[in-house]
Formats: structure tokens, C-alpha cells, sequence
């Protein structure tokens, strides 16, 4: 549930501060005239998310088995892709955020009112895209359908909040640090995401290796036991994994993990050239 609650926030989190800095920018230059357009592409936006999350419920249900778990194994994959995307994306551009948006909204203006419509809805659409994908991703591995939307939802009302707070000025934060921690846990969360998305994909009988256990640790974590739910709801735990499960998790998490964190080049200012000395004043 946490793990999903951490997807909403972050997400909704960054549509909502897009949101707020697409509205805030009109209401300033008075162009509140721009805003029903604005919210009409916010309004798509969600339909769009919504309905293709109902597509990917509801739809997988009439295959057969295989033919789900190859469904969700090849999803979860590219809802990993999409998400380690995200976070990097996130991290370099959040300082710009603002200036980049700011000049595309300048562009829409002068084209008219469809183009505010699809600068809206291509500015949220994405976050609910992906959001709506990494759940289901999710759901499939937890095979809990209640608590991860739960939490999803929570995290998507808490992001709602605090988008309204950043607007009224409320709440100031630091973005960048908010956005690299809430990025570093996503990450983990997706190497879990990513090595059930496989463990799918054995069981769809694609790749081999289903019966080959890289250890057993049932009998210390039970699945059923509270803090083996904690466990699979957070990070995708599982007690019996295969060797190809922690092959791929090791091999996604670690690099993924280090680039991300890896400090940006920092540029030391220019050292200040020494005056030349001021020649002496004769004696008066």
C-alpha cells in the first residue's frame, strides 16, 4: 500500500505543480479567459488514465492464463521503463520546470484554443498514463486489488493538497531534494516490480528457469504473516524467488540506483582575477 501511496504522491504530485504553474502563469498575465481550456485538457487527461486502466483490468480478464501473465510480465516491464524514465527526467529538469512550461504555454496562447487544450492534457496525460500502468503493474504482483488502489488513491488526494498549498503559497519545499529521495524509493520499488514482471513471464512459460529457487525463506517470512504482506505491498518482496528474479533485480537495481544518486558535475565559479597594485601616492 505504501509502495502504491508513493506512486500517487509523486505523480499526481508533479501533474498537480504542472497544473499550478500553467494556472498561476494565466492568472498573472491575465489571461484567465485561457483557463477553461486548461482545465478541459486536465479533464481528458484523467478520462484518458481511467480508461485505460479499466482496459488493462478488465481487458486481461478473458485470456487465458498464460496469456495474462504474459500480459502482465511484458507491461510491468515497460511500466519500469516508463517510471526509471520519469525519475531521471524528474531529477534533471525540475529546476527548468517552470521556464519550459512557461514557453510553451506562450506558444499555445498565440495558437489558439485547441493547442491550450493539448498542452494540458499532454502535460498530465503522461503522469496519469504511467500512473494508471505502474498500479496495475503492481496490483498484478501484490494480487491485492483493494489496498494498492487505496493507497494510490491516498497518494493522488495528498498530491491534490499539496498542489493547492503551492499554489495559495502556503507550502515551500525543496523540489529537487523532494523529488531525488521520492525517486530513489521509486526505484526500489520498481527493481521489485521488475523481477515479478519476469517471474510473469516464467510462468507464461516465455522464459525457463520457473522451478530453479534462488532460496526459501517462507518458513522465517510467511506471505501470510503481517510483516510478509508489509514486505510484498512495499517492495514487491517475495520469499521464494527464482535465480532469474534476483539476477534481474540485482542487475537493474544496483546501476540504476547508483546513476541516480551519482552527483551532478558541480562548476566551481571563476576565481576572481587579483587587482593589479594600486601604484604608491608621493609623499605631500
Amino acid at each position: 500500500m505504501f509502495a502504491n501511496y508513493l506512486i500517487g504522491l509523486r505523480e499526481g504530485l508533479e501533474a498537480s505543480l504542472i497544473v499550478c504553474i500553467l494556472v498561476a502563469y494565466l492568472v498573472k498575465t491575465g489571461r484567465r479567459d485561457a483557463l477553461r481550456p486548461i482545465w478541459t485538457g486536465v479533464a481528458i487527461a484523467v478520462a484518458v488514465a481511467l480508461a485505460f486502466g479499466a482496459v488493462l483490468q478488465y481487458g486481461s480478464t478473458t485470456l487465458t492464463f498464460e496469456a495474462q501473465e504474459f500480459l502482465g510480465g511484458t507491461l510491468s516491464i515497460i511500466a519500469v521503463g516508463l517510471v526509471t524514465w520519469m525519475v531521471f527526467w524528474m531529477r534533471r529538469t525540475a529546476r527548468h520546470l517552470k521556464s519550459e512550461l512557461h514557453g510553451k504555454l506562450d506558444q499555445a496562447l498565440v495558437m489558439g484554443t485547441g493547442a491550450l487544450v493539448v498542452t494540458a492534457f499532454l502535460a498530465v496525460g503522461r503522469e496519469g498514463l504511467e500512473t494508471a500502468l505502474f498500479i496495475w503493474s503492481a496490483v498484478q504482483a501484490t494480487g491485492d486489488g483493494v489496498r494498492p488502489l487505496v493507497g494510490a488513491l491516498l497518494g493522488l488526494a495528498t498530491a491534490v493538497v499539496l498542489g493547492w498549498l503551492f499554489y495559495r503559497g502556503a507550502v515551500r519545499i525543496n523540489l529537487g531534494r523532494f523529488f531525488t529521495w521520492t525517486g530513489a524509493m521509486l526505484v526500489v520499488v520498481a527493481a521489485g516490480v521488475l523481477a515479478y514482471g519476469f517471474h510473469d513471464l516464467q510462468e507464461a512459460r516465455f522464459l525457463p528457469g520457473l522451478g530453479t529457487k534462488a532460496f526459501d525463506v517462507s518458513d522465517a517470512i510467511p506471505p501470510g504473516s503481517w510483516y510478509g504482506t508489509l514486505l510484498k505491498g512495499t517492495v514487491n518482496f517475495q520469499p521464494d524467488p527464482t535465480v532469474l528474479q534476483v539476477v534481474v533485480w540485482s542487475l537493474y537495481l544496483v546501476p540504476v540506483l547508483a546513476l541516480f544518486l551519482l552527483p551532478g558535475r558541480i562548476r566551481r565559479p571563476a576565481e576572481p582575477q587579483a587587482r593589479p597594485a594600486e601604484p604608491a601616492k608621493p609623499p605631500a
